[in-house]
C-alpha cells in the first residue's frame, strides 16, 4: 500500500519559492526584508507563507517585537528546506557535469565474481552516457581492497566486508550472494560422472586459495564435515589466468564461483563438474567511505552498478 504521507508536498503544490522563503524569513526575522531578498512583493511573500501554513494546519512563525521567531514546526520545515535545496543544487551540479562529458575520473576496486559481467554491463550503461568519463578498475581480493579504500586510493569497491575490518567508516549495500562450484579441464574423467560425491574427488589434485583464505578454509571444512580429510596434493594459487591454463593442461580440480565458472564454461575453457558443493562465499556488496564524498562520476557509475545487480540478481 502506497504511503499517503510520502507525496503531501506533490498534493500540496509546495513551491521552491515558499522553500525559499522559510530560509529568508529565517536569516532575515522580518516579512519585508525577506521579501526584498527575494525580490517579492511583502503582499506576496505573505501570502505564500500563509497558504503554506494553512496546508500544514500549523503555525511556523511567531510574530514578535523581535520579529519572526520560527516555532518548531517552523525551525523542522527550515531545516527540511534547506536539505532540499542542497540536494537540488547538487542535482543542477551532477546535470551540468554529466553535460560537459564528465572528464572526471573513478577509481573501482572489485573482486572476481562481479569483475566477470557486474562491472562490465555497468560501464558499458555508463560510457555511454559519459564517453569521457576516465574509469579505473582494480581487481584483487576483498582484504586488499578494503585496505585501498581506506587509504583512499579507490573511490569505491564491490566486495565483501571482512569481520576483522574497522567497519566504522564502511557503508556496505548487499547486492548478491556467491554460491559457488567444482571445475575441471573439459573432458575431465568425472565431468560426466553420475552420483558423483566429495570422496571421490579428494584424491584428485587441487587448486585451492592459499592457506588463510575464507574460501580455503570452507573447502577444508566441507571435506572434514563429511569425515575426510581435505586434499593433500594442492597447488595454492589465486591467479585465474595460472588457474584456467593448469586446468586445461592437468586433471586437476577447482573450486570456482558460479558466475565465474559458467563465463568460462561458454568459452569451452573449462567442464563444470556435475556435484552440488555444500559450500558458499560470503556475499558481496558495494562498499564506500563514509568521509569520503562520491564525484558526479562516481555515483553515475554506482547508478549503473545497481541497475545491473537488479537485473542479473
Amino acid at each position: 500500500m502506497e504511503n499517503t504521507n510520502s507525496n503531501w508536498f506533490l498534493r500540496a503544490r509546495l513551491k521552491t519559492r515558499q522553500l525559499l522563503l522559510l530560509i529568508a524569513l529565517d536569516e532575515e526575522r522580518n516579512i519585508h526584508r525577506a521579501a526584498d531578498a527575494l525580490h517579492m512583493t511583502q503582499p506576496a511573500a505573505s501570502k505564500q507563507l500563509k497558504d503554506l501554513e494553512d496546508m500544514l494546519e500549523i503555525q511556523l512563525f511567531d510574530r514578535t517585537p523581535r520579529g519572526m521567531q520560527p516555532t518548531i514546526y517552523g525551525e523542522t520545515m527550515i531545516r527540511h528546506a534547506r536539505m532540499a535545496l542542497t540536494s537540488l543544487s547538487l542535482a543542477h551540479e551532477d546535470i551540468v557535469a554529466l553535460k560537459s562529458g564528465l572528464s572526471g575520473q573513478v577509481e573501482a576496486g572489485v573482486i572476481m565474481t562481479p569483475g566477470m559481467s557486474l562491472l562490465p554491463r555497468a560501464i558499458s550503461r555508463v560510457k555511454q552516457q559519459a564517453p569521457m568519463l576516465r574509469i579505473g578498475v582494480q581487481l584483487e581480493t576483498s582484504n586488499i581492497l578494503l585496505k585501498r579504500l581506506q587509504r583512499g586510493t579507490l573511490d569505491f569497491m564491490v566486495g565483501r566486508i571482512l569481520d576483522q575490518e574497522d567497519r566504522s567508516d564502511l557503508l556496505y549495500e548487499e547486492l548478491a550472494e556467491e554460491p559457488v562450484c567444482a571445475v575441471g579441464r573439459v573432458g575431465h574423467p568425472l565431468e560426466g560422472a553420475l552420483g558423483l560425491e566429495l570422496k571421490d574427488m579428494v584424491k584428485e589434485g587441487w587448486i585451492l586459495s592459499p592457506q588463510g583464505s575464507v574460501l580455503r578454509h570452507r573447502c577444508d571444512m566441507m571435506f572434514r564435515k563429511q569425515g575426510l580429510e581435505p586434499p593433500v596434493n594442492v597447488i595454492d594459487t589465486t591467479a585465474i589466468l595460472m588457474i584456467t591454463s593448469l586446468l586445461q593442461q592437468t586433471d586437476f580440480l577447482h573450486v570456482l564461483p558460479v558466475e565465474v565458472a559458467r563465463y568460462y564454461a561458454q568459452l569451452n575453457i573449462l567442464s563444470i563438474l556435475p556435484i552440488e558443493l555444500p559450500i558458499k562465499m560470503d556475499a558481496f556488496g558495494i562498499i564506500t567511505r563514509r568521509s569520503h564524498l562520491l564525484s558526479p562520476g562516481a555515483r553515475l557509475l554506482l547508478d549503473a552498478i545497481r541497475v545491473a545487480a537488479k537485473e542479473m540478481y
